[in-house]
């Protein structure tokens, strides 16, 4: 049996595999997968991928250019490999892939993303980092998504909902679901069928978009605090940067990433009037985390909209830096997940504005950031709608993502103590309260 190296809930958990074995041997594996089906027509959405961009000389150009300026450590030479790498994975779920350390003994991680880490090497260049920008590109790239996520919804992609050793629900596999604090899974989840191996899910996607039981996650109120004052947290996910005093407009410098409100919301400049000099708080979502948003207060929706974006695009950097708590200083991977400030304003997102009750919260802005595979946000909630705490908000599918809350100048925000940068936070506990400070 595998045994399972555990997977950290902050920065690049379940983005990027613990094991530098399994992460190399995944890439290994597709590239040789692609190049065994080489004589073959590509499969139908790949093909139109591919029509894309080489029907686009600059696309065809930027592309050569960053696979000459990509880490040595990227193994997909052209894009003749990427696309040929691509097509097994257009009809298969996500799943775990198996490996041999240096002992001979078997290694077993999720590859929840597996398109990011054909991608990830190639995004950290100055090359893609024009290219993955491009209009044209993210058009064709989100129709190559789209025909994935459509395949998720397939009763076929259930098919890695089993109890074999790559399966989800195998030893290793809840053992990933379940880390930390998670919760047991048939305890936490609802579950349409909790005695079949699968839980009944019928698809992938519906055991991505699980819900939790009702009383997992309880909303409790601390004592000493006074509740119209309290900002719960709305996602299941690890807080990655606070800041204040935040800028209508700013500039992203390489590694140290300020938040551009206009750009956040859209370039809606009267929206970003009413947040300027305020708050960001912005935490990660792990592909094993619970994928739902809820309300962080007590309001009304005024507006809410998802915006077009960028899916792979970062800014690229000379590799992790000295301290980086994952990787070793110069390891060129991670470049999406060390780039999450800058993505607030160029991914694919849904923005969601919500007027408190509480005056000395006032407005709120919540934001989905769609990062990788993770292309579609969908919204649960409409204009005029009351939401009370805890209430579903919208939800992400096929992958992890980041979120980040804004609020507004006259807003003071005391953070709690259990809100530290890299601490997984479960959905519905209490982040930050207004006006006093926790005592």
């Amino acid at each position: 049996m595998a045994y399972y190296p555990q997977t950290k809930l902050s920065r690049y958990g379940g983005w990027i595999p613990t094991s530098r074995t399994v992460h190399h041997s995944f890439i290994k594996h597709q590239i040789k997968l692609g190049r065994s089906r080489a004589n073959l027509p590509h499969k139908e959405p790949v093909a139109k991928f591919e029509a894309a961009i080489k029907a686009n000389e600059e696309m065809v150009r930027l592309f050569d250019k960053a696979f000459k300026q990509a880490a040595p450590e990227n193994k997909l030479k052209n894009l003749d490999d990427l696309l040929y790498a691509l097509d097994p994975i257009i009809d298969t779920p996500p799943a775990f892939h198996i490996a041999e350390d240096d002992q001979g003994n078997p290694i077993g991680e999720p590859i929840g993303v597996p398109m990011y880490l054909l991608f990830d090497l190639l995004s950290n260049t100055g090359a893609a980092h024009q290219l993955f920008q491009m209009d044209a590109f993210n058009n064709a790239l989100k129709d190559l998504l789209n025909s994935w996520g459509a395949y998720l919804t397939t009763p076929d992609s259930n098919k890695t909902l089993t109890d074999s050793e790559e399966g989800w629900f195998g030893t290793v596999g809840l053992q990933s679901l379940e880390d930390k604090d998670r919760g047991i899974f048939n305890q936490t989840y609802v579950c349409p069928d909790p005695t079949a191996v699968n839980r009944g899910y019928s698809s992938w996607d519906e055991f991505f978009t699980r819900k939790f039981k009702e009383g997992a996650r309880p909303i409790i109120l601390p004592p000493n605090l006074v509740e119209k004052n309290i900002i719960y947290s709305a996602c299941e996910s690890t807080p990655y940067r606070i800041a204040r005093d935040v800028k209508a407009h700013d500039q992203f410098w390489l590694k140290s990433q300020k938040y551009s409100i206009y750009d956040m919301l859209g370039g809606d400049a009267a929206a970003a009037e009413s947040f300027m000099g305020g708050t960001v708080y912005q935490a990660f979502l792990s592909p094993q985390d619970y994928h739902r948003w809820h309300s962080p207060i007590n309001g009304t929706v005024v507006r809410a909209e998802v915006l077009p974006g960028t899916y792979y695009a970062v800014l690229p950097d000379a590799g992790a830096e000295i301290g980086d708590p994952d990787l070793k200083p110069g390891e060129p991977y991670g470049a999406l997940i060390r780039s999450q400030a800058w993505i607030t304003q160029s991914s694919a997102r849904a923005v969601i504005y919500i007027k408190a009750e509480n005056p000395m919260i006032d407005l709120v802005a919540f934001i989905g950031v769609g990062m990788a595979e993770v292309s579609t946000c969908t919204l649960s909630v409409k204009k005029d709608q009351h939401v009370q705490v805890g209430d579903e908000l919208g939800m992400f599918h096929f992958g992890g993502s980041s979120h980040a809350l804004i609020f507004g100048p006259q807003v003071d925000v005391t953070f709690a103590r259990e809100v530290q940068i890299d601490k997984h936070v479960k959905i519905n506990s209490v982040i930050a309260q207004v006006s006093q400070p926790f005592l």
